[in-house]
């Protein structure tokens, strides 16, 4: 008995087991969320190094709008350029990279400012209650009523054609459906003894938000916000295939679409390459979202 118990006081103690420590673990499991986040930062890296891919690379000037010479226009993807060119002879994998640039800041841009509303918006639903609870998820409510591309339509019709403008739109129309997420969290997690332990304590209504209720409520938060950086870039692509989006000859992968419909039977790549562009970015973070909403699912077991 007495080896036994040296034998255990010598023992190297376990490490301690995290949310997100398991989260992750489970999260490496998942060869599709390992794929899009592999994709998603390659397009990240592309995006910001877009300068060096088209003057070292492709050795092209380092302008998205920049065109060679009128019997290069329209060419079918080839050597020299592999997505072909359009029909001012501008290499369309050039303009696809800039255009991850435009794509991407609206995605992140767009999804942080809706996050930040929601967030806000969803703590007082749950926490209050009350009248609070009743005017936001009323409004929230109208907002849901409205067709979301037609009413992201209408604001940029009203604030004007800008980078900043769509952004904006996207991320102020987008909020309903974080603070929903976020208040049924919310009135989920603030049924637990330590919330309950917490108030009897003396703990402001901010701790104990901040402090217990949000640590364990962001998971939802996370994938959902994930998922959303994806509906952002289509509803931006979207946007620019209207033309309500950015404004010309800055290059977005809906202006591209758009651009290339006149010659769809001629040109196919036109459309096909940053069809493709969105096709997979939007898949990625889809992808991501699911492999983040299994990861962080407290119910799974370790295989």
């Amino acid at each position: 008995m007495a080896a036994k118990a040296e034998k255990s006081s010598t023992e190297a103690p376990r490490p301690s087991r995290t949310l997100w420590g398991d989260a992750f673990k489970r999260l490496r499991r998942n060869k599709l969320a390992v794929a899009a986040i592999i994709w998603i930062v390659f397009v990240v890296i592309v995006a910001l190094t877009a300068d060096l891919w088209a003057q070292q690379l492709l050795g092209s000037p380092t302008s998205s709008d920049s065109t060679t010479l009128a019997q290069t226009s329209l060419l079918a993807p080839n050597a020299e350029h592999p997505f072909g060119t359009d029909a001012l002879g501008r290499d369309i994998l050039v303009r696809v990279i800039y255009g991850a640039r435009v794509s991407l800041s609206v995605g992140i841009m767009a999804t942080a400012i809706s996050t930040v509303i929601g967030l806000i918006l969803g703590a007082l639903a749950g926490f209050y209650g009350g009248i609070w609870d009743t005017i936001i998820m009323r409004a929230a409510d109208i907002f849901l009523a409205f067709p979301y591309v037609l009413f992201v339509v209408s604001m940029i019709a009203v604030i004007g054609r800008s980078l900043t403008n769509v952004f904006v739109a996207i991320g102020i129309l987008g909020w309903p459906s974080i603070a929903r997420v976020f208040r049924s969290a919310i009135l989920t997690v603030k049924e637990n003894d330590y919330v309950d332990a917490a108030r009897a304590m003396g703990a402001s209504d901010m701790r104990i938000i901040f402090r217990h209720i949000f640590p364990n409520s962001v998971a939802s938060i996370v994938v959902y916000a994930t998922m959303n950086i994806g509906g952002a870039i289509l509803t931006e692509s979207a946007l620019s295939f209207l033309g309500m989006g950015v404004v010309p000859p800055t290059p977005s992968w809906g202006t591209m679409i758009q651009d290339g419909q006149a010659y769809l039977t001629t040109a196919p790549w036109m459309m096909i390459m940053p069809g493709l562009a969105i096709l997979s970015t939007v898949l990625a973070f889809t992808l991501l979202g699911d492999g983040l909403r299994d990861a962080l699912d407290v119910k799974m077991k370790d295989a």
